[in-house]
């Protein structure tokens, strides 16, 4: 089969590699009819070392069963599947209190399996990680339900974790893919009044019909005071970073009011929190981390379902597999916002 791989920073390849086939009794092998290129994989494509071998990459995939081991029940050969970008058991402790990206048996796809660009893929722990679609591969919804294996998951997590709720305001930092559906999460759960830090007007305009009520182009201290003035308050109840910088979640600490909540979802480009001193002062307390989609991903399937939220409306190219590399130059380079693969 045809299958992803990194090189290192900027080289990405399209290769054949060996057919994935079933390694335990509770894996499952899905033939990908959608994929899709995330922000954080053009963390690697930008300073990734060059190798000899190149890597798998991609953790976004809706698929169809192929094959699956003698103790995979709950999914079975033509099942429509979508899958979690972080794989998990279903059954240690952390799986059964819904932070399965905590999972110490679990992993990204990419890095003990295949990745999620490409034309098949081996699950692990299927009956736990697939999540069946009862819609035809072909259906309108498919790029609106593989947003659940990521970033409209991780969208909403980003949201709880700064405990939106209903008449709360909520400001966003970041106008990409996360970042835009954070809003629209935070919307669904009942934000009154939503601010979208960003400056691309093609994106924050996309975040005005997700339900961003205002949006603030500028930048530090500009943007922040901006944020202020245009709440009248000193801040937001609850703020999401959806960059990954120390200037986003920096600003992210500054535009909170004391005693708020910093959902950070954003991949950290540092080992420090910048800023610590406004998060001390304030008592703001900083949470987020990895998405667990794999359990969220169940609660936020009907709204999709019923076509109340079209969190795909992100994908704004569609491609085959074998254009990919260009897919990664387009995100790159900002000429897409999210690219959707069709192998």
């Amino acid at each position: 089969m045809k299958a992803t791989l990194i090189y290192g920073a900027g080289d990405i390849r399209v290769e054949d590699v060996l057919d994935p086939t079933l390694q335990s009794s509770t894996d499952a092998i899905v033939r990908i009819t959608h994929a899709c290129i995330c922000g954080s994989d053009l963390w690697p494509y930008k300073s990734r070392e060059a190798t000899d071998e190149g890597g798998r990459i991609g953790h976004e995939f809706i698929g169809v069963v192929e094959e699956t081991g003698s103790d995979v029940g709950r999914v079975s050969k033509g099942d429509v599947v979508v899958a979690p970008f972080f794989y998990a058991d279903g059954t240690c402790e952390y799986c059964r209190a819904g932070l399965t990206s905590a999972c110490p048996n679990g992993s990204a796809w990419g890095a003990e399996t295949d990745g999620g660009q490409g034309e098949a893929a081996r699950v692990p722990f299927a009956d736990h990680s697939l999540m069946k679609l009862d819609v035809p591969v072909e259906s309108e919804l498919m790029p609106s339900l593989l947003t659940l294996s990521d970033v409209f998951g991780t969208g909403h997590h980003a949201a709880v974790s700064a405990r939106v709720e209903p008449g709360k305001d909520v400001v966003v930092v970041g106008d990409g893919a996360v970042g835009l559906l954070a809003v629209l999460a935070s919307k669904r759960l009942g934000a009154e009044r939503i601010v979208l830090m960003g400056h691309h007007k093609d994106r924050t305009d996309l975040g005005r019909e997700f339900g961003a009520t205002d949006v603030v182009a500028e930048r530090g201290e500009e943007g922040e005071q901006k944020v202020r003035d245009v709440l009248g308050t000193d801040g937001a109840h609850s703020t999401i970073e959806a960059v990954g910088y120390d200037q986003a979640l920096s600003t992210a600490l500054n535009v909170t009011k004391p005693g708020g909540y910093v959902g950070i979802v954003g991949v950290p480009q540092s080992g420090t929190i910048p800023n610590a001193g406004r998060k001390f002062g304030a008592n703001i307390t900083i949470a987020g981390g990895i998405a667990p989609t794999q359990a969220n991903m169940h609660e936020l399937l009907p709204d999709v379902m019923n076509g109340s939220i079209e969190p795909g409306k992100v994908f704004d190219r569609t491609i085959g597999l074998d254009q990919v590399a260009d897919g990664y130059r387009a995100m790159n380079d900002r000429e897409a916002l999210k690219v959707l693969v069709r192998p």
